[in-house]
Formats: structure tokens, sequence, C-alpha cells
């Protein structure tokens, strides 16, 4: 995993929601060690008591958590969150499980025991999914977030900086600008993306 991954990822909060003690704890740790902010849950009730500490980005879902469905929390958590990505896991989950999932907005099913591999590249292309980077000339990715449309062009690249980890003192020596107006362009960009701060402004990009 390269530098600027885990950069991205450590703004990310995932949250597991499973019964199961040794699960749900590997999987928090996976996600820990790709770099995401991890938690976990054992049930609904958990999860929901701790949920308006802050809204998770990701969701992995057990389809069933005790007597209940996931599918009811699923539901729930597309109801009360815009944005937030959920992936549910199943034991052998049926066809009509899978459309249920599906239809109410779960990006994709798993079945246990779970693949991590192919857990982390759901969840890492599913985070991408409205904010693509295109490689470039130079190594540089070009930044497409759609709902943009105010950044002036100037701020378009100070965005893409932002977006590459660059410091101000490396984006003005990119753009051949000063480190302060960078500083300038960033606080422009942060004030009309509505971001409190850095890490807010990164996770407005990756989740917009």
């Amino acid at each position: 995993m390269n530098k600027y991954t885990l950069k991205q990822n450590r703004h990310r909060l995932v949250h597991v929601i499973d019964t199961d003690r040794a699960r749900r704890e590997n999987l928090t740790l996976l996600f820990r060690l790709e770099g995401y902010e991890a938690m976990s849950s054992s049930s609904e009730a958990q999860f929901v008591e701790r949920r308006d500490r802050r809204p998770p980005d990701v969701v992995v879902i057990n389809m069933r958590l005790g007597v209940d469905n996931g599918l009811t929390l699923l539901r729930h958590v597309k109801a009360s969150y815009r944005g937030t990505m959920a992936v549910m896991i199943g034991d052998a989950p049926s066809t009509d499980t899978v459309v249920a999932a599906m239809k109410l907005g779960a990006v994709d099913v798993l079945a246990i025991p779970v693949d991590h591999e192919n857990l982390l590249r759901v969840v890492r292309e599913g985070l991408q999914a409205d904010v693509h980077f295109h490689a470039a000339k130079g190594g540089r990715r070009a930044v497409d977030v759609l709902g943009f449309s105010e950044l002036t062009s100037r701020e378009r690249e100070v965005l893409q900086m932002v977006a590459d980890g660059q410091s101000n003192k490396e984006t003005g020596r990119a753009l051949k600008i000063s480190p302060r107006t960078v500083e300038v362009h960033r606080a422009r960009v942060m004030a009309k993306l509505g971001a409190r701060n850095a890490a807010d402004l990164m996770r407005i990009v990756l989740t917009t």
C-alpha cells in the first residue's frame, strides 16, 4: 500500500456490525491495518447508540443480527445517512436475499467466510465510485468530482493537489505560486465545499 492510499483511508470510518465476536474483531483489525478508522458493534441497538458520534463512511453488516435480519439495519442506514456505503455479508445468502439487499442500496453481498482481499476491493471501489482519479502526465491524478462547478480553475488545481496529499509548499512549487496564495485558495475551496478542516475537506472530496 502506498503513502497516498494510507492518507486517503485514514479519513474514512468503517463500522462493522456482526454478532460473531471473532469475525467482528478480525474485520475491524483488517480495516485498521489498511489505514481506515474502524469500529464495531455486536447488534443493531449498539450501532444506533454509537452512530450519532460520527456518521460512518462504510458499514459492513451481517445479514443476520441475532433474531433480526440485517436488511432491517441496511434499510435504516440508507434512510439515515446520505452517502454511507453498505456491504452485506452472510452465510450462503439466497438469490432473493441478495436481490433485496441490492435494491435497498448495498453495493455488494459477500459470502462468509469473507474473502478479505475481495472485501477491501469492494470497499475501495465503492468509495471511489463518484470520485475518479485518472492517470495523468507526470504521475499526477486528475480529479473529476461531480457538483464542484463553483470552483475556479485555480481552485480545482489546488483541490487536486490536496487530493494527492501535497503540502502547501509542494502545491505552491508545482503551481508556481506562494504557499500563502495556496492557503488562500485552499480556504476558499473549503468555504465553498463546506469543509471545516483539511480532514473534512478530504472526506467531502471522497464521498460527494
